[in-house]
């Protein structure tokens, strides 16, 4: 199945995902979430499919959320957020990073299980930055899936990391040459494919439902923190000046 947003290409019994929003360096909007909703629904639902491969371009990964007017609601039924955040899977997901992963990128690699970087990539969630808030998971899939300081230096500061740090910090699985990615998470999902593909499965689902109760208090916190800040000064003033392009003034109201 291929759209104008998504391509999505089988390799023998692994499905390659491909975002194809470049010019807005893959910030999903409402169309892009439910192409990579349908992409993932056919993996999900092919028993002749066993893993998956999510990747952008060879420049960019996610810049997030589309934060335009018009991008419309980037959640769907069966994936939530950008199609994927929430979703259930049975089936193990490769996430294939060139350039950069920020906010809700990053937040989809966090939902995939593997992570393949090639070495200029990086990762970051800006959030704080523009007076928000990681709202996709970030908030309790960074913690979890790196050291924990390292986790708060992203949520609080801002500022991203490469590749390098972040494959020391075991999130990275593996580090490829720059515009590798792609082609060594395609060689990393036929190794998982080597495995008995229901065996792979019901791993993948005990540990998913290890993670449950933990991701179910992690909405709930990140709701509760939305809930502190949505009706201050300094939200506005954030989302005000990233369309303005101009740093914000903030006053801590």
């Amino acid at each position: 199945m291929t759209t104008a947003l998504v391509e999505a290409t089988r390799d023998e019994h692994v499905l390659v995902v491909v975002m194809q929003r470049q010019e807005k360096r893959n910030a999903v909007n409402r169309e892009l979430a439910l192409a990579i909703d349908d992409a993932l629904n056919l993996l999900d639902d092919d028993p002749d499919l066993w893993v998956g491969v999510l990747s952008g371009t060879q420049r960019v990964f996610s810049a997030g959320s589309d934060m335009s007017p018009e991008a419309g609601d980037n959640r769907t039924d069966r994936g939530g957020e950008y199609g994927i955040i929430r979703r259930a899977r049975r089936k193990p997901l490769i996430a294939a990073i060139e350039g950069f992963a920020l906010g809700g990128g990053m937040e989809m690699a966090l939902a995939c299980d593997l992570v393949v970087a090639a070495r200029d990539a990086v990762f970051g969630l800006p959030e704080v930055r523009r007076g928000v808030l990681p709202t996709s998971a970030g908030l309790f899939r960074a913690p979890r899936s790196l050291p924990l300081n390292l986790a708060r230096e992203l949520i609080l500061i801002g500022d991203p990391i490469d590749a390098a740090r972040a494959h020391g910090a075991g999130f990275v699985n593996v580090l490829a040459e720059p515009g590798g990615a792609l082609e060594a998470a395609i060689a990393l999902a036929k190794r998982v494919c080597l495995n008995a593909p229901l065996s792979v499965q019901a791993c993948l689902a005990a540990v998913n439902q290890r993670l449950a109760d933990d991701d179910d208090a992690g909405w709930v916190a990140t709701a509760k923190a939305l809930d502190a800040i949505r009706d201050t000064a300094d939200f506005v003033e954030g989302r005000q000046a990233f369309f303005e392009r101009r740093s914000p003034r903030w006053t801590g109201q």
